[in-house]
């Protein structure tokens, strides 16, 4: 939780002037700036790799973990959070009458008697990002929100005190499996403890009570933003239906002015959809779905570009179109992965006596930085997306070596691949669970056995190659 004290910025709208809340937000900046706050690009330091020493280039790799670029989906994302907390807030100016009433009374159990600025209208708004596991939705939601403070504390505001002291700007919360009523109640009144460093509250005994004391803790933090990430978790099985869940969360932004951000898997927007009323206030301040990279698109090609650039081989290997297409095959377009396999395909090729960068290379990187996502339903689901046109064939650049020096690999550590090309097949075949399958012909070795010339009978059937390297090309 990040935590800042209010520095005042005048507002632009002139009904936002005067409101502290809105007047201690970042102040409007254009999306140049917003980037370079977004971004990292960690110092490359170019004589590393030249440096004789393999471990130390190694170690050079963490800095790709560090690399941060804001892709084209940022923007439209950050100024829906932006718009949308500050319209929540302008009907809340703690200066207010109107808040005053607001903050004291129950949302059902106000007076019949407006203060003299009017009954408290709420101008929350709804707003939903879909997309499939591993397409960078969490990354981007987490960047975005990373721009604003957690809490803002307030002293005095020109000379006016303020009954206000912690303003909670935003918190974000991970829906459980199987959730209920009760179970979010419980976790949005934990993470507003933790935000205004408290202790725990003790939940009350009944949904009802529950519900009012959450309200309470929401309007008295001064709640800009909601966030409920992994929205698909919920099963509706305890909840006396999905649509009560959804009147209790859309009751949050209707009574209470609180804009509610619904992060999700794409089972979540079947449940949106079933009415118009969900569907409405779900779109109200920002909808998008969030799809892999495709290798083609601006965002992917700018990333891999700026990737590329943290190379510590000894020898620079230019980014070419088979290079840029393996990696996006094998990261199905997700930067992370690409990110990781890029990693480490330079961590089994540093100290070898060849430090090329190539198609099996990052293949092999692949197998050791994504083993396990690779396999899941996901990543399998997402390859047919992402994947070549059929008769696509991938052109075999031929490298003349005759001329290059190749120095003795001393560093002792198996576990470099000397020859990528047959690592990344050995490590298909070491996790295939089809291996009977591939055996053609099992007891052919019992056959050579059994024959005049074993030797000449392997040679027949291809088992035993007198010169590997022509023969296969």
């Amino acid at each position: 939780m990040t935590a800042v004290k209010a520095i005042y910025h005048d507002a632009i709208l002139s009904e936002h002037q005067g409101n502290p809340l809105i007047e201690a937000l970042p102040p409007k900046r254009s999306w140049e700036e917003v980037m370079a706050v977004f971004s990292n690009y960690p110092d490359y330091a170019e004589e590393i790799a030249e440096h004789p020493s393999p471990l130390v280039r190694d170690e050079y790799l963490n800095r790709i973990e560090e690399l941060r670029q804001p892709l084209t989906d940022y923007e439209a994302c950050f100024r829906a959070i932006e718009r949308a907390i500050k319209k929540g807030y302008s009907a809340k100016n703690p200066l207010s009458p109107t808040t005053s009433q607001y903050l004291h009374y129950l949302v059902n159990e106000r007076p019949d008697i407006a203060p003299r600025t009017g009954f408290f209208q709420p101008k929350g708004d709804g707003l939903t990002l879909i997309g499939e596991s591993g397409v960078g939705k969490t990354s981007m939601l987490e960047q975005v929100l990373s721009y604003f403070p957690n809490i803002i504390e307030h002293d005095s505001y020109k000379g006016q005190s303020l009954d206000l002291r912690k303003q909670v700007v935003w918190i974000k919360v991970d829906c459980p499996s199987n959730s209920s009523v009760r179970d979010l109640c419980e976790e949005i009144l934990a993470s507003l403890d933790l935000a205004l460093d408290r202790e725990k509250t003790k939940p009350a005994g009944t949904i009802g009570a529950l519900v009012r004391q959450l309200e309470q803790c929401i309007k008295s933090s001064f709640l800009g933003m909601l966030v409920i990430d992994e929205m698909q978790n919920l099963q509706f099985k305890r909840t006396g239906g999905e649509n009560n869940l959804l009147k209790f969360l859309h009751r949050l932004v209707n009574k209470l002015g609180v804009p509610l951000f619904f992060v999700a898997n794409p089972p979540f927007d079947q449940t949106l959809i079933k009415e118009l009323k969900a569907a409405r206030r779900a779109e109200s301040g920002y909808h998008h779905t969030m799809s892999v990279l495709s290798k083609e698109s601006a965002s992917w090609n700018a990333f891999i570009a700026q990737l590329w650039n943290y190379q510590w081989t000894n020898v620079y290997t230019e980014l070419n179109q088979d290079l840029n297409e393996a990696l996006h095959r094998l990261s199905v377009g997700n930067i992370d992965m690409a990110s990781r396999t890029y990693r480490e395909a330079q961590r089994l090729v540093i100290g070898c006596a060849d430090e090329r960068i190539t198609v099996s290379t990052l293949e092999a990187g692949n197998a050791v930085a994504c083993g396990l996502s690779r396999q899941t339903n996901e990543v399998n689901e997402l390859k047919t997306v992402v994947a070549l046109p059929s008769g696509k064939q991938r052109r075999i650049k031929k490298v003349d070596t005759s001329s290059q020096l190749f120095t003795v690999d001393k560093t002792g550590d198996i576990t470099k691949p000397q020859h990528p090309e047959f690592t990344s097949r050995l490590i298909e075949l070491l996790g295939a669970v089809d291996i009977g399958d591939r055996i053609k012909d099992p007891d052919v070795f019992q056959q050579a056995g059994d024959s005049k010339d074993p030797i000449r009978f392997l040679r027949l059937q291809k088992l035993i190659l007198d010169d590997p390297l022509t023969e296969l090309l």
